[in-house]
């Protein structure tokens, strides 16, 4: 194991100089500095965290729990928070909830336990308990993607807009001459499930189409036994849709493994829209017509957010909404298109 005295002698300095140079409690000469980080990184030494953070009273890690496994969607947004959090000195600590309560109630539970100082969560549709308990032990929160309609002291929240990007996949699929219009989406206690059914229904209205219940698949979580039920569910009614609005990625991929199941490609047989953009959607055959989120500004936003709650706790809580853009493509049916925009 390599000790600090391991580096001091490479450096050609004092285990203290080291230990200043590390721990940032004195200055240094700035070529003393530099002959101590090369030296670190030259015999591969790993400085004392725990001990450290003894010392602080914290850890420099923040906890991060969400079903980035899970969730395609997710995954690009963990690698917009861990480069933001990277700059700020920070190690990320992720653990993966499955959008499912009990799980995410032990996430949180392993999370603490790692003394992490503060988290980002994208909760569940159950995750009341778990929020006021960790606001009883003042641990900083940002909620991602997901923003409740309560709030609480300790707790920010960032996402997108949903409601009316959704109505707007909705306008736009009656303005191409569509009336049988229906929608997929995930967990109906999901915060963005909710909004994004409100604008599903604000679309139906305003373009005076046929309010139709059995037009909404809810509860489906993007597997392939679900999606696939669903998707056959609608092409069961007497009068099926001709158009379908896919609530998130999961919901899109299995929609689209459905109806390849029942042998009908998009948009020939299917028009279909989507909330959430892939990084793949663009190769797509047809190519993907989706609302993208800006999952950068998401990550970053996110970060910041908790710095500043970290810098001071006593803040008021503060939701953010961040605008979603219409990447434009060939899946509703639209033809001549030239560009993924």
């Amino acid at each position: 194991m390599v000790t600090m005295r391991d580096v001091a002698r490479v450096a050609q300095v004092s285990a203290t100089t080291v230990s200043h140079v590390i721990n940032k409690t004195r200055k240094v000469d700035p070529e003393t500095e530099r002959a101590v980080l090369e030296a670190i990184e030259a015999t591969g030494y790993l400085s004392d965290g725990i001990g450290r953070s003894l010392r602080t009273g914290t850890t420099q890690t923040i906890g991060l729990a969400m079903s980035a496994i899970s969730n395609p969607y997710f995954g690009t947004v963990v690698h917009a928070i861990e480069r933001s959090i990277s700059r700020a000195g920070y190690s990320l600590l992720l653990a993966d909830t499955h959008d499912d309560p009990v799980r995410e109630r032990r996430a949180v539970r392993d999370l603490l336990s790692h003394r992490v100082d503060a988290m980002v969560i994208a909760p569940s549709g159950e995750a009341d308990s778990v929020l006021d308990a960790l606001v009883q032990r003042r641990i900083p929160v940002v909620l991602i993607d997901r923003i409740p309609t309560r709030e609480r002291p300790g707790v920010d929240a960032i996402g997108v807009v949903n409601e009316e990007p959704t109505a707007r996949l909705v306008d736009h699929l009656a303005q191409i001459g569509h009336s049988r219009i229906a929608t997929i989406t995930s967990d109906p206690m999901l915060e963005t499930t909710i909004e994004r059914l409100s604008g599903y229904w604000n679309g139906i209205e305003r373009n005076g189409l046929t309010r139709d219940e059995d037009l909404v698949q809810v509860g489906v979580r993007g597997s392939e036994e679900t999606t696939d039920d669903a998707v056959a569910t609608l092409l069961g009614l007497p009068e099926p849709p001709t158009a379908i609005v896919m609530g998130n990625n999961q919901v899109t991929i299995g929609t689209m493994a459905a109806l390849q199941h029942h042998h009908m490609e998009a948009p020939r047989d299917m028009a279909l829209v989507a909330f959430d953009d892939f990084p793949w959607a663009n190769i797509f055959r047809p190519r993907l017509t989706a609302v993208s989120q800006p999952v950068d500004e998401l990550g970053a936003g996110a970060v910041s957010m908790l710095l500043d709650r970290l810098a001071d706790r006593d803040l008021p809580p503060r939701h953010r909404r961040l605008e979603p853009t219409l990447k434009h493509r060939e899946s509703c049916g639209c033809t001549g298109l030239s560009t993924g925009t």
